[in-house]
This record gives C-alpha cells, structure tokens and sequence, in this order.
C-alpha cells in the first residue's frame, strides 16, 4: 500500500503513523534506533506490506499490469489503491480527508528532526504540493506516476498507467473495495498485538 493507507491503517495514533509512514527509509534492524512509538509504526508497515504482497486480490490486480510495468506492477497498484481510497474517503472516516492531511502534516513536521533524512526532505515536497490530498483525482495520480518514472529515469513507464487505471476503472475499484476490507481486519489485529508488544497504551 501507498502513504495515505498506510497512515489510515495506524488506527488515529500518531506515531505510529509517522512510523508507518517513513518505514520505506528504514532498513532491516535499524528501526531499533527511534522511538518506540515509531518502531512499532514501522514495524506494523512491514507486516502490511507483507500481507498485500500475497493477497490473491492484489495480485490480481498486478496481473492486469504486469505486461506492460513488469515488477512495477505491484508499486502502481498501491498508488491506485490510495487513489479509491481518497476518493471514497468518505467511507472510512468520518474526519475529512482535506482535516485529515493537514493534521498529519502537523504531526510530521512537529517530529521532522527525528525522521529518517530521505523523509526530512521529501516531507516539505509532499506538503507543498499536497500529495496525500491529490490522490483522489486521476490529475494528481498522473502526477505522482510521472514523478515515479522520473525517479527510475524513464525505464519503468509508470507515467503511462493512467490509461489501465481508466480501461478498468471498475474493476480496480472493486477489487480495492473488497481487498481492504480484508486489510482493514488484517491491520487492526497486527497493530493490536504491536502495540501489546510495545505497551502502548
């Protein structure tokens, strides 16, 4: 999953969010060096991360990509998936999404000194141009896929996904809708026992 699941996934605790968050910049046993509370957000990603990775539905979804992407499937279904999830945000929270954002931006500028430095520099990029919140339009989904293929000089074509997420709008939607579902309950149960671990209260 992208960013904006992730940080949903955290159940509203906040470091765990930013834990969740940032674990991409944290490798292996690392994530021992930062706050518990951040440790545990980092290591609820990880199991999330694991749990996608092998669901039949997510792969499904890779499946419908992996002629054209090839081992970027997977990494454009997650943008996809936190595309259906701001777009029907609604659904999942009852704070809105435009609230939501701009809390959690609070939260990690606040703690940025003790991020890792990929995330203390990406984190003012993707509050000024309103990452989380762009998500929910096909535009701001466009852009972050051109950025993607930037950042692998043009070789994985993600910037051309845009036309599988139109052709099977649908079906990506459902498929998101039921695998979340799934994760949802998957998440809650992880993070409950993370947090039993961690004696966080």
């Amino acid at each position: 999953m992208n960013f904006l699941a992730h940080i949903y996934l955290s159940g509203n605790r906040k470091y765990l969010a930013i834990g969740n968050f940032v674990a991409d910049g944290v490798r292996g046993k690392t994530y021992q060096s930062y706050p518990e509370k951040i440790q545990a957000g980092i290591l609820l990603h990880r199991q999330i991360d694991t749990y996608t990775d092998a669901h039949p539905i997510f792969r499904q979804c890779t499946k419908r990509l992996h002629k054209g992407y090839g081992h970027y499937s997977g990494v454009i279904i997650d943008i996809f998936f936190d595309h259906f999830l701001a777009k029907n945000w609604a659904s999942y929270s009852s704070i809105p999404l435009e609230l939501y954002v701009a809390n959690f931006y609070n939260d990690l500028m606040e703690n940025i000194t003790i991020l890792p430095p990929r995330f203390q520099t990406l984190t003012p990029i993707m509050i000024k141009d309103n990452w989380l919140l762009s998500y929910a339009s096909i535009d701001g989904i466009q852009k972050v896929l051109n950025g993607m293929n930037k950042r692998t000089k043009g070789q994985s074509k993600m910037n051309e996904a845009t036309k599988e997420l139109q052709l099977f709008y649908d079906e990506f939607e459902q498929d998101f809708t039921l695998f979340f579902e799934d994760l949802m309950d998957f998440s809650t149960l992880k993070r409950l026992e993370i947090e039993q671990a961690f004696q966080i209260s």
